[in-house]
C-alpha cells in the first residue's frame, strides 16, 4: 500500500524531560542566604558568632530556599487568588520570624507578619491578574 510522504509514521517519541531553568533554582538559593544571613546577624547582635546562631542561620536558610523552590514548582498549577495567597503566607511568615528574632513579642509580630503578608498578597494578585492569560 502506498502513502503520501508527508503521512505520518507510528514512531514512539521519546518524553523530553524538561530541565529546571536555572532561575528556578537560584532565585530560591538566594532568598536563602540572605534570609539565613539576616537571621544570623539578627541573633548575633554585632558579636561574636556561635555555633548556635551559625545552625540556625543554616537552617531558618534552607526551610526558606525550600519554601521557595517548592511554591515556584507548584504556582503555574493554582489558581489567581491561591497562589497570591501564597505568596503573601510566605512572605508574611519570612518578615514575622525574622522580626521575632530581635526579642519583640508575640503580637508585634504576629501585627507585622500580617501587614506585610497583606502587602505581599495584593502587589503579587496584580501582578498575577495582569499577566495571566
Amino acid at each position: 500500500m502506498t502513502t503520501h510522504a508527508s503521512t505520518p509514521t507510528h514512531r514512539r517519541r521519546r518524553a523530553r524531560t524538561q530541565r529546571p531553568s536555572t532561575l528556578s533554582w537560584a532565585m530560591p538559593v538566594t532568598l536563602g542566604v540572605i534570609g539565613g544571613w539576616w537571621a544570623t546577624s539578627i541573633v548575633r547582635g554585632g558579636g561574636v558568632l556561635t555555633g548556635t546562631q551559625l545552625a540556625l542561620g543554616l537552617i531558618s536558610g534552607a526551610v526558606l530556599a525550600a519554601l521557595c523552590y517548592g511554591l515556584g514548582r507548584v504556582q503555574k498549577r493554582l489558581p489567581t487568588g491561591t497562589k497570591a495567597t501564597a505568596y503573601g503566607v510566605l512572605f508574611g511568615g519570612t518578615v514575622g520570624f525574622l522580626y521575632s528574632l530581635s526579642d519583640k513579642s508575640v503580637l508585634a509580630c504576629a501585627v507585622l507578619a500580617l501587614v506585610t503578608g497583606f502587602g505581599m498578597w495584593v502587589c503579587a494578585f496584580y501582578v498575577f491578574h495582569v499577566t495571566e492569560d
